[in-house]
C-alpha cells in the first residue's frame, strides 16, 4: 500500500507560513529536506524506513529512551510520529514555535547509527536558535532532516514502531538550504520487513 507522507500546502497555509517563519519561503515550504550546504545523494531516494510512535510524549523533549534504538539500522529513514501536524495547523505561529523537539542525545543516537534521514511531523528537530545549527550538525554527519511529514499514523497501523520503504524525491534546486520533496511510504509485507 502507498501512503503519501507529504503535506498538501494550500495558498492560505503558504501565506500564513511566509508571514510567521522567514525561512519558510521557497525551499522550506511544506514537506522538505534541510540539506543545508550539502548535496542530496540520489541513493537516498529509496530507503528502508522505520517510524516510532512518540505521540504520548508531551511537555518534554523526545529522548533516546523513548524509542527502541536497537531497531535502527545504518542508512535507514527514521521517522518520529508525534501527531503534532494533526493537532496544530501548518503555518501558524504555534506550529513553528511550540512544536515538539528531539533531545540532543536522541539526535546523536540516530547519527551514531548512521541513519540517512530523520523524518518528523513538525517544524524542526530543535526549536528557535537551535533549529538551523542542529540541521547543519546532522547534514555534516551525513543525515538529512525531513520536516512536516503527515499521515505517519497510517504507517504505524496501531503499532509502536512500523517498517516501510520510504520513497523520497526532492526538487532539483541548486544553492538552497531546503529542498521541497514528495515522500511516499510503501508498506511492507511481513516477510519483506528488514
Amino acid at each position: 500500500m502507498l501512503i503519501d507522507l507529504t503535506i498538501k500546502v494550500n495558498m492560505t497555509w503558504d501565506k500564513n507560513a511566509s508571514i510567521v517563519e522567514q525561512m519558510v519561503s521557497f525551499g522550506h515550504l511544506g514537506t522538505h529536506f534541510d540539506v543545508m550546504n550539502k548535496e542530496f545523494p540520489l541513493v537516498f531516494t529509496k530507503r528502508n524506513a522505520l517510524v516510532f510512535d512518540v505521540s504520548g510524549i508531551v511537555d518534554r523533549d523526545i529522548e533516546l529512551s523513548d524509542i527502541d534504538i536497537d531497531l535502527v539500522r545504518e542508512d535507514m529513514f527514521v521517522a518520529l510520529y508525534t501527531g503534532f501536524i494533526e493537532k496544530e495547523e501548518y503555518g501558524t505561529k504555534t506550529y513553528f514555535e511550540s512544536h515538539p523537539q528531539l533531545s540532543n542525545e536522541l539526535i546523536d543516537g540516530l547519527l551514531h547509527k548512521k541513519v540517512s534521514i530523520i523524518g518528523i511531523d513538525f517544524a524542526g528537530v530543535r526549536r528557535g536558535k537551535e533549529h538551523t545549527p542542529k540541521d547543519q550538525y546532522c547534514a555534516d554527519r551525513g543525515a538529512f532532516v525531513i520536516e512536516n511529514l503527515c499521515n505517519l499514523s497510517q504507517v504505524l497501523n496501531l503499532t509502536t514502531a512500523g517498517n516501510f520503504l520510504a520513497n523520497t524525491y526532492p526538487i532539483n534546486f541548486e544553492g538552497l538550504t531546503g529542498l521541497p520533496c514528495r515522500v511516499v511510504a510503501e508498506t511492507l509485507d511481513e516477510e519483506c520487513k528488514p
